[in-house]
């Protein structure tokens, strides 16, 4: 059967999705179309591909503990020098992100693994481009904003042509929301 390469995120929801992928590609970020727009929960991992299932299996216990929360994104940040990244910010909903990734990763589990740089839930815009345009997306994007209720996440598969697909969604095991906290501005999601 051989390997795959996996990852579980959570999607940033359209239409912002959409718009954050666009501005990607616009700052010369050749990997932006093959990349759904998203918050890291297990970065690319290779697994044997009969270890799907039991990878499956894990994430909807992981969903089935995890409770909706409030997720918003803010501002923007890099990880320059250290890595060329540019990012937009979790503004609210870090703290979830980050115990839903331990999850994940929980070292009982089938995709357990260590990461290479610390836990820092991002949105990533820019990757691996010149610096001009890693300053440009720092600076077009810092006053992005972005809310909405995070009810799950997802397992993506990497396929041989190095685009991310969803294999499947994980709900999360809560049936209540919590209120939505904060302003409501430009680019903002209001949960009904």
């Amino acid at each position: 059967m051989g390997t795959v390469t996996i990852g579980v995120s959570i999607a940033v929801p359209e239409p912002y999705g959409s718009l954050l992928q666009e501005r990607r590609a616009g700052f010369g970020d050749a990997a932006a179309h093959g990349i759904p727009t998203h918050v890291t929960l297990l970065p690319p991992t290779e697994v044997e591909a009969a270890l799907l299932p039991a990878i499956e299996a894990h994430l909807s216990e992981v969903a089935a503990a995890g409770r909706p929360f409030p997720m918003r994104l803010a501002g923007t940040g890099t990880f320059r020098p250290l890595s060329p990244v540019v990012y937009v910010q979790v503004a609210d909903g870090a703290e979830a992100c980050t115990w839903l990734q331990k999850q994940v990763r929980d070292a009982s589990g089938p995709v357990a693994r260590e990461l290479q740089f610390p836990y820092h839930p991002h949105v990533t815009v820019a990757h691996g481009i010149d610096d001009e345009a890693m300053d440009r997306a720092f600076e077009d994007l810092s006053d992005f904003e972005a809310q909405w209720p995070c009810t799950g996440f997802a397992l993506y598969e990497q396929g041989p042509d190095g685009v991310w697909r969803k294999l499947r969604e994980f709900a999360f095991g809560g049936p209540v929301v919590p209120p939505q906290a904060g302003r409501v501005g430009r680019g903002t999601i209001r949960s009904r």
